[in-house]
Order: C-alpha cells, then structure tokens, then sequence
C-alpha cells in the first residue's frame, strides 16, 4: 500500500509518497513525473512525518544530507544514477558528464540525462545538482527556476 501527503515548503508545494520499505516519491506541484495514483492519504505514516520533518530542516538550511529509506522503482540502469546522484556533495554540482563518469559509463552522458530526468525522489536524490557541462542550469522536471532555488538555497554561485 502506498501513502501520500502534501507539504507546503518555500517553494511551493510538495507532495511526498511512500510505502512500508520507503520514500517512493517527492515531487513539486508541476513536476511531470508525479504518478495520477497516489495510494492513501496519511500525514502520519511514519515514512512520510520523517520525510516531511527532514525537509523541513532541508529548506531551512539545517540539513545537509537526507537519512531516509529509499524505495524509488526504476530500471537498473536509472537505480544506478539516483543512487550515484545521492553521492553529490551538498552545494556542489556536477555535469551530466561527471554523473555518467560516476556510474562507469562515460559515454552514457545522453541515458544519464533522461535518467536523471526520471528521479522521481526530488530534492533528497539531488538531480538538481546536475548542470550542463557549460555551466548552465539545464532541465529540471521541477521547473528551472526551482532549480536555480535550490541551488542558492545551498550556497551553490555560478
């Protein structure tokens, strides 16, 4: 059974999903991977009062790294990436070129992308910390700006 709640963090609104092994999803409002079904809505399933209480610290800037269970589904080729993305350093960023470097997979630059793109745990597997090779803040199925946010939220300066 899978369970759900919704978050108002300073960037809008969360919803965060997950089921007895873990945290299955955290999307914000216009993020485009977030599944139709979410399963029950319950504040006080124990995963998700953790989940929301850590981004709490998160978006207030007492929280570096996140100490949830994850339990995200994907292929094992994306289960590679977001967990390689979880390797990133707080206020740092990498270029989808460091990510498929990461992974031992240096000319999948391209799978990374689209993998990257897929993470449906958002913020607590930080696809946001992956910028182009240029430096420019490429694509985030939460909307660039958030990403931008998140960023300087971290500290991150270009």
């Amino acid at each position: 059974m899978n369970y759900y709640t919704e978050y108002q963090s300073p960037m809008g609104c969360v919803t965060v999903q997950a089921n007895e092994q873990g945290l299955l999803g955290v999307w914000f409002e216009i993020h485009t991977t977030k599944p139709e079904q979410l399963g029950q809505r319950d504040e006080s399933f124990p995963i998700l009062s953790q989940a929301v209480a850590q981004l709490d610290e998160y978006f207030s800037g007492s929280r570096k790294q996140f100490e949830l269970p994850l339990a995200a589904k994907g292929t094992d080729f994306q289960m590679k990436v977001w967990q390689a993305l979880t390797t990133i350093p707080y206020g740092e960023v990498w270029s989808y070129q460091d990510l498929a470097n990461a992974i031992g997979n240096p000319k999948a630059v391209r799978a990374v992308g689209l993998a990257n793109g897929k993470n449906p745990i958002s913020v607590v597997v930080p696809c946001h910390r992956v910028i182009g090779k240029s430096g420019k803040l490429t694509g985030y199925a939460g909307g660039v700006e958030r990403k931008a946010a998140l960023l300087k939220l971290e500290g991150y300066t270009r």
